[in-house]
């Protein structure tokens, strides 16, 4: 299970910090995710991280103001958000999948999935 929080409505430059807490499984077995969908548009991943927390992806879209990051001991995975524009606002899922040593950067590739947190960014 995967439970988001940390979502809400900020201005335009502002900041947030999504936290997802999973529980059930080994977390620390798990490559992560944070993907986004706005209203009538396809989800999209824009964060990535491995299990070990090694390696990490970001989508053009948020590279530079995102960074994801992870806490084992916690079975916590945290997307910062910086310098947040408009058309950041979406719902905000988090997703696993059960592989230790790689990331994908399609929404598809991940096979759980978080209830979503929404973020609203005022222009």
């Amino acid at each position: 299970q995967l439970v988001e929080s940390g979502g809400g409505l900020v201005q335009a430059g502002g900041s947030l910090r999504l936290s997802c807490e999973a529980s059930g499984r080994t977390f620390s077995n798990y490559a992560m995710g944070w993907a986004r969908q706005a209203p009538g548009k396809e989800r999209e991943l824009v964060a990535a991280i491995t299990a070990n927390g090694g390696s990490t992806y970001y989508a053009d879209s948020v590279k530079g103001r995102f960074t994801i990051s992870r806490d084992n001991a916690k079975n916590t995975v945290y997307l910062h958000m910086n310098s947040l524009k408009p058309e950041d606002t979406a719902v905000y899922y988090c997703a696993a999948k059960s592989v230790r040593y790689a990331w994908s950067d399609s929404a598809r590739w991940y096979d759980y999935w978080g209830q979503g947190t929404q973020v609203t960014v005022s222009s």
